[in-house]
């Protein structure tokens, strides 16, 4: 599947260690939010997860149909071989995983690439390379990642946005409460784990993100 900008626009981030490990839990999770119409979709099955590798490559695999039936990309965060193994659309790296340029090189042109990018120096890094989008956050304080970077700020995130030759989806922390002016700072997307995954109507929260486009 080719990248598109507007893939970014509600992009559903998780793994079972977002819904209490709890694999039919996340998976009934996913496509109700597939349902309501998010953009794109990371598997990101990390930190306290339980799951081994060849669970993660089934659970990955349910994902894949997911995905191909609400004609949406499925992207696999930091697994070169998971992202391989399930045929993932995209592959998301962070600073601290592989080096992106070996990513770039092990996918070619089989799936595109997203890349985490908190400061301006990463930024024109970044620039310089061929991947699809740009990741940055967090932008407000989260509990979602434990080793999350200290927040931003909005003004932060619009320099970045500046000197971005790529479209910057933000992350961390994003709330109905903020995501207007998250938008605002000229990010392309918002990307989300516990405002969709921890809601307690999973279809409001997307249609209430999609309404913002």
């Amino acid at each position: 599947m080719q990248f598109r900008e507007e893939m970014l626009h509600c992009y559903l981030v998780g793994g079972t260690q977002d819904v209490n490990h709890d694999p039919k839990r996340f998976l009934n999770d996913v496509s109700i939010a597939m349902d309501s119409g998010i953009t794109a979709f990371q598997y990101r099955e990390k930190g306290t997860s339980q799951l081994n590798q060849e669970q993660r490559v089934q659970l990955g695999l349910k994902l894949r149909r997911l995905a191909d039936q609400h004609h949406i990309p499925l992207i696999v965060d930091d697994d070169v071989e998971l992202a391989q193994a399930i045929n993932a659309d995209g592959i998301h790296v962070g600073q601290k995983d592989q080096r992106v340029e070996q990513v770039l090189a092990a996918v070619g042109n089989t799936m595109f690439v997203g890349y985490s990018c908190n400061q301006p120096a990463q930024i024109k890094h970044a620039n310089q390379l061929s991947v699809a989008y740009v990741g940055s956050g967090p932008i407000f304080p989260t509990s979602s990642k434990n080793d999350a970077d200290p927040a931003m700020g909005l003004e932060k995130l619009h320099g970045l946005v500046t000197i971005s030759t790529h479209p910057i989806v933000a992350i961390g922390g994003i709330t109905e409460a903020n995501m207007t002016q998250t938008l605002a700072a000229g990010v392309a997307g918002l990307s989300m784990i516990s405002m969709i995954l921890q809601s307690a109507d999973i279809q409001k929260t997307v249609q209430h993100i999609n309404s913002l486009y």
